[in-house]
């Protein structure tokens, strides 16, 4: 019996992308708490698509990661709804919210932390630990280290990487699981034009097997890039 691996174009074979895979509507993010409350998001809206890349662009403090956050289902918002898949959030209890994230979103946050003590390889493989699927997707894992330009430094650990380099680990680790939406917070951040050049072609090309991308960013290479952009003030 021929063993069956799981890689990158595996992946992309099996998988039926819905046409609009995560929906923002009405969402308000409000903090109380203070002399005045403080409004992060006001009724905003974002229908991100299958195989599109959309950033929300604006300066540090605009609420962009705020968004990033409520998208993924990290953060609930004061008021709106979320949906995946045409799923409502608020339909649904935290376990729940929680395994349809592993199947659906990847998400990277500002720095792409990895793990100091592993190689890129083990970092790539680290969300497939808790379901016993490391074996089965060590060949997608090189398949994705080979995507973002790492395939020969797989053995490498984080120290032995620049922060481009950990910054691409950190999208490939994102993508292990066959997700379906790339959230990812500042990607291009303090790095140097050639580096964030780099982490730019990546995200456009992952969209090339329809996953969605959805960004936060004040890099205007980047903002440029994207299908499509919404101004944060």
């Amino acid at each position: 019996m021929i063993e069956e691996r799981l890689t990158r174009a595996a992946i992309k074979e099996r998988t039926e992308d819905h046409a609009m895979p995560v929906e923002l509507r009405g969402i308000t993010i409000r903090y109380d708490g203070g002399a005045e409350p403080l409004v992060i998001a006001d009724d905003f809206d974002l229908g991100l698509e299958a195989g599109t890349m959309h950033c929300l662009a604006g300066r540090s403090g605009s609420g962009k990661t705020s968004i990033l956050t409520v998208a993924a289902g990290l953060q609930q918002p004061t008021s709106g709804e979320v949906f995946w898949q045409g799923d409502a959030l608020s339909t649904m209890d935290d376990d729940e919210i929680s395994d349809r994230r592993r199947a659906l979103i990847g998400y990277v946050d500002q720095g792409g932390a990895l793990i100091d003590g592993m190689s890129a390889l083990e970092n790539v493989l680290l969300p497939a630990v808790p379901d016993g699927q490391v074996e089965e997707r060590t060949e997608m894992a090189k398949d994705l280290l080979d995507l973002v330009g790492l395939g020969r430094r797989m053995r490498h650990r984080p120290g032995q990487l620049s922060g481009g380099e950990r910054q691409r680990v950190a999208i490939a680790r994102a993508l292990i699981l066959g997700t379906k939406v790339l959230v990812v917070d500042e990607p291009t951040a303090n790095l140097d034009r050639e580096q964030a050049n780099k982490i730019i072609h990546i995200l456009k090309d992952t969209t090339q097997d329809g996953i969605a991308v959805l960004v936060a960013s004040h890099d205007q290479e980047l903002i440029k890039a994207a299908d499509s952009s919404t101004k944060m003030n």
